[in-house]
């Protein structure tokens, strides 16, 4: 795996098209992932994975993401025991996304807020303007499972 640099047409089609994978970084060594769950296609939570958590999950089937507020690898359900076992992996045509299908293990939550979703709230119009509103309860009480937040 490698970033890229300066694109050609032959490279980018090579990128868009070819069999290599190329995933695209940004600037602080990222890369963006969207997480759904395998069987409804739920959308679960969006994260960011650095090279070595790309690699892990690869390598192990069990999602593995950056934290940017910990500066560190979070192997995720490590505390809850939620884990994400990965089913499919994939990525966008310039190869500056990845999509991961997962099932959760555990409680089958994937937000810190104890909520199977970190989609949890809709953003509405109201009276004084756009207002967030929740439409899922916690599934498990986050004080009880994480104690370093």
């Amino acid at each position: 795996m490698t970033g890229s640099g300066t694109q050609t047409s032959e490279t980018k089609a090579a990128l868009e098209e070819g069999a290599v994978l190329s995933p695209r970084f940004d600037s602080n060594g990222l890369i963006t992932a969207v997480v759904t769950d395998s069987g409804d296609n739920a959308v679960l939570m969006l994260a960011h994975m650095n090279a070595e958590a790309l690699r892990l999950t690869i390598e192990t089937g069990i999602a593995h993401y950056w934290s940017r507020s910990r500066q560190s690898l979070w192997k995720k359900g490590e505390t809850s025991g939620n884990v994400q076992m990965v089913e499919e992996i994939r990525i966008d045509c310039d190869q500056d996304a990845v999509l991961l299908k997962v099932r959760v293990g555990g409680s089958d939550t994937t937000c810190h807020t104890g909520r199977r979703s970190c989609f949890y709230r809709k953003i509405v119009s109201g009276d004084g303007g756009p207002q967030l509103v929740t439409d899922s309860s916690p599934l498990f009480d986050p004080a009880t499972v994480y104690t370093d937040h």
